[in-house]
């Protein structure tokens, strides 16, 4: 173990980058998260109507409409026609995100996030064991259960039990059980499973992973000739199964995190005091190449 695997997670960053720095996705993220949470509380809270609806349909300055296409795709396999508006802000969420990353929503609008962050961070700070992890493809089983309970139902199954649109309708209408229903996901990922809710569960991030599988935006460990071993990319990245390929890869393989998992948070970008990592674009497979000076140089620069 290296002298830099034994300082607290992000310290080298602060201590290169300063505070700010090192921490500008997560400050950027939790703007972005309170930015939409705001936007639909500000009618029922203020009468402000700029935006009207929760996260799974809503309309905006009464003229766009945003509609979560996994709820459209529940409420068609219950039988339900979707009228044309719906389909169009279907239509229109799901070109977003497959454009710039289809987790992007969960760390960057979800308002669960902050909650299972939260949970990871006392998990970490009190040192508990990783816990029981259910495979990954999880996610996936339930996001086709909820497909089949919804048809065979006839209602859009899994809005009966998402946290993030009760904890929505709970924030207007008053909290009562959600805030149970909250606290479930936080125990959850704090004594059960570790980042277990959004790694191994949610089929609302199995949906948006899908749809972003070819997405434009990506994170490129291109300086990773640069890396020192620190490990603290790993210790922060909600996905970290995802590093590997990009950034331990060979001369020739890719440095962009291509994996559907990768959430984009930024989080190995804000943590990492040498800058291996960048958002960019999925064409932009430029990496950083070692120097190779021969002898015969150096023996002509010593004289």
């Amino acid at each position: 173990m290296s002298s830099k695997t034994r300082l607290p997670v992000g310290q080298e960053a602060i201590q290169v980058k300063g505070w700010l720095r090192a921490h500008r996705f997560l400050l950027l993220r939790r703007l972005s998260q309170t930015f939409f949470l705001l936007l639909f509380l500000l009618g029922p809270w203020f009468g402000v109507w700029w935006v009207t609806g929760t996260l799974a349909s809503s309309r905006t300055f009464d003229l766009l409409p945003l509609t979560d296409p996994f709820v459209l795709l529940q409420s068609v396999f219950a039988g339900h026609l979707p009228e044309l508006t719906a389909l169009a802000g279907a239509l229109i969420v799901l070109a977003v995100y497959a454009l710039i990353g289809g987790r992007v929503y969960c760390s960057w609008v979800c308002p669960i996030n902050p909650v299972t962050d939260a949970a990871y961070w006392l998990h970490d700070r009190l040192g508990l064991q990783k816990g029981w992890q259910p495979k990954r493809s999880t996610r996936y089983w339930l996001l086709g259960t909820a497909l089949v309970v919804s048809a065979l139902t006839g209602t859009i199954a899994w809005e009966l039990i998402n946290p993030i649109t009760m904890l929505h309708r709970g924030l207007v209408f008053g909290m009562g059980f959600v805030w149970a229903l909250v606290a479930a996901v936080f125990i959850f990922d704090l004594a059960v499973s570790r980042r277990g809710w959004c790694g191994h569960v949610c089929p609302v991030g199995a949906f948006y992973g899908l749809a972003g599988t070819k997405s434009m935006l990506r994170v490129s460990a291109a300086n990773r000739i640069d890396c020192d071993d620190c490990m603290d990319c790993y210790a922060v990245c909600p996905e970290n199964h995802v590093i590997s390929p990009a950034l331990k890869g060979k001369d020739g393989d890719t440095p962009l995190i291509l994996s559907p998992d990768c959430t984009n948070c930024g989080r190995c970008i804000d943590v990492c005091s040498v800058d291996v990592f960048a958002f960019t674009h999925r064409y932009d497979n430029r990496a950083k190449k070692a120097v190779s000076v021969t002898v015969d140089t150096v023996d002509e620069q010593a004289a």
